[in-house]
Formats: structure tokens, sequence, C-alpha cells
């Protein structure tokens, strides 16, 4: 295939979550390696995928609404405007690359003009269920590719309508840099750390129970929301060993102050497909406490790097949270596994393997060994 064609690249929400920040880097891997590459996400936030060098942008007006009604009337609108402008810029050289499965528009626009489209799936809890069937229907039909996110989301979600490959995310090369450079390696372990969406389901709650039940440690809160969004959620005084963080760009003053980084969504309302702050904390050797379903499981072992298990067991999260922090012949062993297993996340393979897939000459995937 002669690879003159452009990359254009649909994401709805551009903000600082982990779905923009996978195509921040494969956008900037494109632009340096000679690919034409134009980005169609909203213009009216700032995030992963703003002002990136080499990229022309298609940007659409989109805001994400807390009232389901005028979010389903805010996405619908910017599906007819997305479908509306891909049927006029596109043409059938091009490479459709679809970042989740919400941009459902750039799958039909891109169909309907011949290109080759290829589906970048980072999640499967969409809720209502009739939603989620639909966009999933329309990736299936419309997509020549689709790429996964871990193994647990290919097996969960892949029905054998198009060419299946598993892509896990990657550290970015400065973040790898900048966390060999900020490595503590004297620790008194009392720090826990989580970064998380502004949801229910996503453990905050939890979170907040865990700061209260032990004031003996220090908790940090990053959150992807505004200030204004924070303040409404948390109507009750917080404790005070607990210091919350809103849209926080660069992540890497976090990582260098925790000894422990934690995801606790509800495997029933939310399932973690893989968990990139996971991965980044990590990179710090920092262990971890996570869901046991979900792609998540593919970097945290139980018992290896940190420990599984379902976060609504408060008792049993609780414990295993002690048990890291105060047991120093654990935290180390774990420590070091941590950062033992991030080689496995280089950033250059992550991006060859993406090129490969979009030109077409990579192999259908073999499950990687992701464990030591």
């Amino acid at each position: 295939m002669a690879f003159s064609m452009k990359i254009y690249a649909f994401h709805l929400l551009n903000d600082y979550s982990g779905s923009p920040k996978v195509l921040m880097q494969l956008a900037k891997g494109w632009v340096n390696n000679g690919l034409k590459v134009c980005i169609v996400t909203s213009t009216n936030s700032a995030g992963f995928l703003s002002n990136i060098e080499g990229v022309i942008y298609h940007n659409h007006h989109y805001i994400y609404f807390n009232n389901v009604f005028l979010r389903l009337i805010a996405f619908c609108i910017s599906q007819l405007i997305i479908f509306i402008r891909a049927l006029v810029f596109l043409k059938k050289s091009d490479i459709v690359y679809v970042n989740t499965v919400l941009p459902f528009a750039a799958s039909i626009a891109g169909k309907i003009k011949g290109c080759r489209v290829i589906n970048h799936i980072h999640e499967t809890s969409i809720r209502p269920v009739f939603l989620k069937k639909f966009l999933f229907y329309i990736s299936r039909i419309c997509s020549t590719d689709s790429i996964y996110v871990s193994d647990f989301l290919l097996k969960l979600e892949h029905n054998g309508q198009n060419q299946p490959h598993v892509l896990h995310n990657a550290l970015e090369q400065t973040f790898v840099e900048n966390a060999k450079f900020h490595l503590r390696l004297e620790k008194v372990p009392k720090n826990v750390l989580m970064i998380s969406s502004l949801k229910e389901y996503k453990g905050v709650d939890i979170f907040l129970s865990l700061t209260s039940k032990n004031p003996q440690f220090s908790f940090r809160l990053v959150l992807n929301a505004t200030t204004k969004q924070g303040r409404k959620y948390f109507k009750n005084t917080l404790p005070t060993n607990l210091e919350i963080f809103y849209a926080s760009p660069q992540l890497y003053e976090h990582y260098q102050w925790a000894d422990i980084v934690v995801n606790l969504s509800f495997p029933d309302r939310w399932i973690e497909t893989f968990g990139l702050s996971v991965l980044e904390g990590m990179a710090y050797s920092l262990p971890a406490i996570t869901p046991n379903v979900g792609g998540i499981t593919e970097l945290v072992t139980h018992n290896y790097n940190g420990f599984q298990v379902n976060p609504k067991d408060f008792k049993k999260l609780n414990g295993f949270l002690n048990e890291i922090l105060k047991d120093r012949l654990l935290y180390e062993r774990m420590s070091n596994n941590a950062l033992k297993r991030t080689r496995y996340f280089n950033e250059d393979l992550f991006i060859q393997r993406n090129i490969g897939i979009i030109k077409d000459t990579c192999p259908p995937p073999q499950t990687p060994t992701l464990y030591s």
C-alpha cells in the first residue's frame, strides 16, 4: 500500500483522561514518522490533544453535561456535525482512526467514503445499554480493524467481524526518563495516591472512607474535573490528611510524592480495561491496589506488584493498604516488581506496532507475556 494518505483521528472530548492521552502519544509518533495527521476533536476544552506540533486540527463544539438528557442532545449534535464534515473532507485514500467507540459518525462516514476505518477501543462500561449495543454495532460493521487496549477487552467485546489487534497502552519515554530521575530509594511508606474521574462508581467515596479510617497516612486525590465540580460533589468537611487536585495535565509531582497508587472502580459499574495511571505509578516503583476484574489485572498481579480486591469489600481493601504500607519488606518487594513490570510497555514499540497496523503490515496479534 502506498502510504501517502492522511490519518484523520477522531476523538469526542479533549480532556486530561486516559484515551486522549493515548491518542496524543500516537499522533506524536505518527508525525515523527513522517505521516500526515489531522485530529478532529472538541475545540472548547483543554486537554492532551491540544497544540500537538505537526498536527492539523478540525475542531467541533462539544460540551459534556452532567444532565443525561442534555448530554445526549450534545452528543447527537456533535455526531451530526462530524458526519457532515467528514463526508466533505474525507478521501478514499485516507485512514479514519476512531479513538473510543463514541465518535461513531466518523466510522459511518469513513465506511461510506470507502476509507479504511480503524477503531481504537478503550472502553466497555457504557450506559445506557442500548447505546453501548448501538456503538459497538456501528464499530463492527464499519471498521476494518479493531484495536483493543487489553486481552480482556478483546475477549469481552470482539465478535470476529473485523481484524482484531491487542495494543497495550505504553509509557511516554519522557515520562519514563523523569521517573528514573526522581525515584525515591529510601521510603517510609505512608502516601496514598488515586487519580480518577469525579464519579461515585470510580470509588471516590471509598477513597474518602480510607482517608478517614487511616489518619496515620497521607492521601492525595487527583481528579479529571474542575474545582467547581469538586465543590458541588464534596459537600461535607474533608479529612485533614487529604489533598485534592483538579485537572492536572502534569502528574509527575503526584507520583513523586506517592508511595502507593490505588484504583477503586466498581467492577459491576465500571470495568477498567487497562489502567494507565496505575502503569504510570509503577514507573515510579509504586505498588498498586486495583480491582480484581478487567484489563487492569494484566498490569497488577496479586501479591507480586500489588493486590487485587473488589473495592466494595472495604475491610479487605483497608487490610491490604495497611499491609503494604506497614510491612517494609513486602513494600520493597512489591515496589521493585512494579518497576520491573513497566519494561513491557515501551512507547517506541507501541508506536511502531500501531503504524504496522495502519500500514496493514502488522501480523495478527498473539497474547503477549506480561508477567515476570
